[in-house]
């Protein structure tokens, strides 16, 4: 039971209705999952109104109904309250719910195209180096110190997401770093959440089938540092030029990060190797075992990060040299055969680019690079053509292929994808719809030391076709073709 005067405190009302009860058993905004005593928040969503549910929710004995606007008639056992943006308020009303957990740990959340969760990741698994109950939630997994929970969105609902965190402080957490999405800030999802810090890694091309255009999707970022308080960190890309938009109205202490730029936090890559990277960080040189010029970045920010956190800087940049990266991120794999594989969640036009310029600057000669792509169905088409002339740009063969169509037909989504193929480019391009299929040729055309990349899925372990999720690993499939190749 919680008292429904202290989850109200903060949020705007306009009206009310009713005899207002001590006390809610529960809060939700998904009608089916209103019960006796519980509160519940109907929302506007995307996809349906939750404001035609009223009647369902007090018929199954709801106690409380905040809305936006009021029902034709009433229940006179329910208390009703009216407020302009109910969305807004399901945040305020969960995390006031869950007795405001985000204040009683240190909250940090990672916004960016690429690099969210690897950052995310790679800071919980170094303040748990450090010795520290810690949670992570992320597009991967939720997790809380040892505890592993599934991940359905990269970042939860507002009641979800506070659940998870009223959790971590029940566990003892001192720490919890977050992805932050476009989506989520949008959609009021963080909304009541109190932020230690903020990370910014870089903005490119994403989203746009949800946003609209680049503009409003740069806004939704820079809403989640204009919310930061004065006694946050706003930590950026100085190397990114939408860098500085995300810091220009926040209160938070300003802070950057860069290899090439003037910023707080510098690095300087010395060597790049497949085992992975020597970077000159902020004076030290260390040996990190992630790879490519973008984890330069990603172990930057995490640095960066920790020092804003007050962390040792020895005990540091010790733990994480010892530290492998998400999963699903340049997961390296060899089979007997000589050929290198490299299973990637890249599924945007620059982290395709990323990915495929750390193999021209890794491989030691002419060894050929086979690239697998698709697109997911059901999200930005715009970027299809740009991702697949991507992969021709930077690959010496390249099977386009599906990757979740979803409720879209796999063949037209291919045929986007190959409207941006480059005249000069088209002897390099096949297409096999079967993902597996495209897998399995693209071993079968490979020779000892040349190199496959996996590009769209990483960890994902499904296919969604035709609304249906089939299991589906990319690194598991591509190790077994490996192997059959011997």
């Amino acid at each position: 039971m919680t008292s429904l005067k202290n989850i109200l405190t903060h949020v705007n009302i306009t009206g009310t209705v009713g005899k207002e009860p001590r006390t809610v058993k529960d809060i939700c905004f998904d009608s089916r999952l209103a019960a006796p005593g519980s509160l519940f928040v109907a929302v506007r969503g995307t996809v349906t109104d939750g404001h035609k549910f009223i009647a369902r929710v007090v018929e199954q004995g709801a106690a409380v109904v905040v809305c936006e606007t009021f029902p034709e008639a009433f229940a006179d056992h329910v208390y009703y309250v009216r407020t302009p943006d109910s969305s807004n308020a399901l945040g305020i009303l969960a995390s006031a719910f869950f007795d405001n957990p985000s204040a009683k740990l240190s909250l940090t959340g990672v916004t960016g195209t690429n690099g969210k969760t690897t950052i995310a990741t790679l800071l919980f698994k170094l303040f748990r180096e450090l010795g520290y109950k810690v949670g992570l939630i992320s597009t991967v997994q939720n997790q809380v110190n040892d505890r592993i929970i599934p991940a359905t969105h990269t970042t939860p609902d507002p009641i979800a997401l506070n659940r998870l965190l009223a959790g971590m402080v029940e566990s003892g957490c001192d720490y919890c770093f977050m992805e932050v999405s476009s989506h989520a800030v949008a959609q009021n999802r963080i909304k009541g959440l109190l932020f230690s810090g903020g990370i910014f890694s870089n903005l490119t091309h994403d989203h746009l089938d949800f946003h609209g255009t680049f503009d409003a999707y740069l806004k939704a970022k820079k809403a989640f540092f204009d919310g930061l308080t004065g006694n946050a960190f706003a930590l950026t890309n100085a190397d990114d030029k939408n860098g500085a938009v995300m810091l220009q109205n926040t209160k938070a202490h300003r802070k950057s990060y860069g290899l090439k730029n003037i910023a707080d936090f510098r690095a300087k890559i010395i060597e790049n190797h497949f085992s992975g990277l020597l970077l000159n960080l902020d004076g030290a040189e260390v040996w990190f075992k992630l790879v490519g010029s973008f984890n330069a970045y990603n172990l930057l920010a995490v640095f960066s990060a920790a020092m804003l956190l007050e962390q040792d800087k020895i005990r540091v940049l010790t733990a994480l040299s010892r530290l492998t990266g998400a999963e699903g991120r340049f997961d390296y794999v060899t089979g007997n055969s000589g050929i290198t594989g490299i299973v990637d969640y890249a599924h945007t036009p620059d982290a395709v680019q990323n990915v495929l310029n750390t193999v021209h600057d890794i491989r030691k000669g002419n060894e050929q690079i086979i690239t697998v792509i698709g697109c997911g169905g059901d999200r930005d088409k715009t970027k299809r053509p740009i991702m697949a002339r991507t992969a021709g740009q930077w690959s010496d063969k390249v099977i386009l292929t599906s990757d979740n169509p979803r409720s879209e037909d796999p063949a037209q989504i291919i045929r986007d994808m190959e409207s941006g193929i480059s005249p000069e480019h088209k002897r390099k391009y096949l297409s096999i719809a079967d993902r597996k299929e495209a897998i399995r040729t693209a071993c079968h055309l490979a020779a000892p030391g040349d190199i496959i990349v996996l590009a769209g899925k990483g960890h994902e372990k499904y296919q969604e076709i035709s609304g249906v999720k089939y299991p589906f690993d990319d690194k598991q499939v591509l190790t077994e073709q490996l192997n059959q190749l011997n």
